[in-house]
């Protein structure tokens, strides 16, 4: 694998648009659309890449960084990880967490957040396995964890 982050943009939005998930895991994240639309939403807290391996688009990252956002939480977060369905097991997602675990870094902060909904199927077991913890729940019931930098 030769693994490499690239900035989303209008050669890769396609092919991030088509990734696949597998069976059950489309209940646990709302279409890819909704992350591309961050960008234009809040382009100035919104952190989005594109996994590449080679020529191929293999995985899509959505973060975001607002020093300033009311809720801990939502200082530094993860919003959206997708790994194309034929690729997951390969590291791609633990690159991703690690790639934007240095981003933090970079940033100067202490902590990545991730809210997720919990669930058989969900990405709980993922998150556990790359170094999230959990740290709380939601109004909503979903679970907040971090990984402190």
């Amino acid at each position: 694998m030769s693994l490499k982050l690239v900035e989303l943009s209008a050669d890769t939005i396609v092919a991030v648009n088509t990734l696949s998930l597998k069976p059950g895991q489309e209940q646990f994240l709302a279409p890819v659309s909704y992350g591309i639309a961050a960008t234009v939403i809040s382009p100035q807290t919104s952190w989005q890449r594109v996994v590449v391996d080679g020529d191929d688009v293999v995985g899509f990252v959505s973060a975001s960084f607002d020093p300033d956002a009311p809720t801990e939480h939502f200082r530094s977060v993860l919003l959206r990880i997708n790994v194309d369905a034929d690729d997951q097991g390969r590291g791609i997602g633990r690159f991703i967490v690690e790639a934007l675990v240095e981003e933090v870094r970079r940033r100067g902060l202490d902590h990545l957040t991730v809210i997720y909904e919990a669930g058989e199927g969900g990405p709980e077991a993922f998150f556990h396995r790359v170094g999230f913890s959990p740290v709380g729940e939601t109004e909503y019931g979903e679970v907040v964890a971090e990984i402190k930098v």
